[in-house]
């Protein structure tokens, strides 16, 4: 695989095993060098599937003097016959589809814009906050990007628990003026999902709205990444399964 395949490419990473994940953003790794550290976990939710005990993990090591935590947990190996990479750090995936975007290669808006903003303020207190604005094109379009790391029976889901905040998020798109072009995307971290679901389960309260933003024209773009310890690739959107 050449560097241009790349969307995002890892500084160096360390091999180690998962010992404890605990208090929502730490975890106990015991490195391939038999040292036992601590790492940061950008990733607060449950994490459901993706906390088994001596699981491989990687991470990253900062060199910033003035943070707590040196090393971040960036991913986690499961399955056992054909284990799967699937990323955690919840700080990449707005930067990775910002690169998508920037160079057009997602499908399903490429060439509909020429400009694209990051953390836009919008609505009439102008205190909320979509992740992306595409401008430049016949419409507006207005992204909001959500990360989806659960997996069951090969088809991904979000949310993996209640979630207000993302209720919120689509609630907002819902009640964009209808002028605007509104994509809810999720970001798939592992490449063994090419199926997205809603976990109604898991959120009621999502899952109507979810349907709701459909029913009004959002359109729900699931985007399926591979996650390698080298660097992230774009495979493509995945097919969405009836709710």
């Amino acid at each position: 695989m050449t560097s241009h395949n790349f969307l995002y490419r890892y500084p160096p990473l360390m091999g180690g095993i998962l010992k404890k994940r605990y208090k929502r953003f730490l975890a106990d790794i015991q490195l391939d060098t038999g040292e036992l550290i601590t790492a940061h976990c950008a990733n607060t939710g449950p994490m459901l599937g993706l906390c088994s005990i001596d699981s491989r993990v990687m991470v990253s090591k900062s060199d910033n003097p003035k943070r707590k935590l040196a090393y971040t947990w960036e991913m986690i190996a499961v399955g056992e016959e054909n284990p799967v990479w699937v990323g955690i750090n919840t700080a990449l995936p707005n930067k990775i589809v910002k690169s998508a975007l920037e160079n057009q290669l997602i499908s399903e808006l490429a060439g509909q814009y020429t400009q694209v903003k990051s953390e836009v303020k919008f609505g009439h207190d102008g205190k909320s906050r979509i992740d992306f604005v595409l401008s430049g094109g016949e419409t507006d379009i207005y992204v909001e990007v959500k990360n989806t790391t659960l997996a069951e029976n090969g088809v991904a889901l979000f949310p993996d628990t209640e979630t207000t905040r993302g209720q919120k998020h689509l609630q907002e798109l819902i009640n964009l003026p209808s002028g605007v072009k509104r994509v809810m995307l999720y970001f798939i971290a592992r490449s063994d999902c090419k199926v997205f679901g809603v976990g109604s389960k898991f959120d009621r309260t999502y899952g109507k709205l979810f349907d709701e933003a459909r029913e009004k024209g959002v359109i729900i773009l699931p985007c399926r990444f591979d996650i390698t310890p080298e660097g992230v690739i774009y495979l493509g959107s995945s097919m969405l399964l009836e709710n």
